[in-house]
C-alpha cells in the first residue's frame, strides 16, 4: 500500500519565521501549480486526507475543484507543530538557550509551550495506523514536520529521543513523496 505525502505551496510568510500551528494560506500561484501537478498523478476515487490548516485546506480544495471524483477528508492529527509563544517570530531571534533546551531533550521539550515532536509522532502514528487499517492507498496534504513523523515511521520508528533522529531532508512546497505503508 502506498502513502503519499504532499506538502503544502508555499505560504504567505516571510522566509526565517517559525509558523507551526499559525493558519496561514499559500500563495495562489503556487497552490494553483501544485494542485493541477496532483491532480494529474492521482488515481480514481482516492481517499486524501488533509491537515485543517488553510495552506493544507486550500491546496485539497483546489485538487478536489480539479478531481471531484477524490475524498477529501480533514484531520488535525496532520497539523504541524504547534510551537506556542514562538509562533511568528524569526527563527535567529528565538535565544540559542531556548534552541539548546529543545534541542537537548529534543524528543520531550515542549518548544513554545504547548507540543513535542513526541506529542507529534504520537498523533501521526495514530493517523498512520489508521491508514494502515484502511488497506487503500492515501494521500495526506500537510506539513514537514508531520512528513518527516510519517518517514520514521515507514521506518518502524515511533519514539524521538534525539535531533539527530529528525530526518532533515529538503522536502519541497507543493511536491510529494510516496511511503510504503
Amino acid at each position: 500500500m502506498k502513502l503519499r505525502l504532499v506538502r503544502h505551496a508555499q505560504p504567505l510568510i516571510g522566509p526565517g519565521v517559525c509558523y507551526g500551528a499559525s493558519d496561514l494560506l499559500a500563495d495562489e500561484q503556487a497552490n494553483s501549480q501544485a494542485a493541477q501537478a496532483l491532480a494529474h498523478e492521482l488515481p480514481f476515487g482516492l481517499k486524501v486526507m488533509c491537515s485543517p490548516l488553510k495552506r493544507c485546506t486550500q491546496l485539497a480544495q483546489a485538487v478536489l475543484e480539479l478531481r471531484p471524483d477524490l475524498l477529501v477528508l480533514p484531520d488535525p492529527r496532520l497539523k504541524e507543530m504547534n510551537f506556542g509563544h514562538w509562533e511568528g517570530h524569526r527563527w535567529d531571534a528565538i535565544p540559542a538557550a531556548e534552541l539548546r533546551r529543545w534541542s537537548d531533550n529534543f524528543g520531550t521539550w515542549r518548544f513554545g509551550g504547548v507540543e513535542s515532536v513526541q506529542d507529534v509522532m504520537a498523533r501521526v502514528a495514530a493517523a498512520w495506523d489508521e491508514t494502515a487499517a484502511a488497506g487503500a492507498d492515501t494521500v495526506w496534504i500537510t506539513h514537514a514536520g508531520v512528513m518527516r513523523a510519517a518517514m520514521l515511521m515507514a521506518q518502524g520508528v515511533r519514539q524521538v529521543a534525539h535531533a539527530g533522529q529528525w530526518p532533515n531532508e529538503a522536502l519541497v512546497f507543493g511536491k510529494a513523496i510516496s511511503l510504503s505503508i
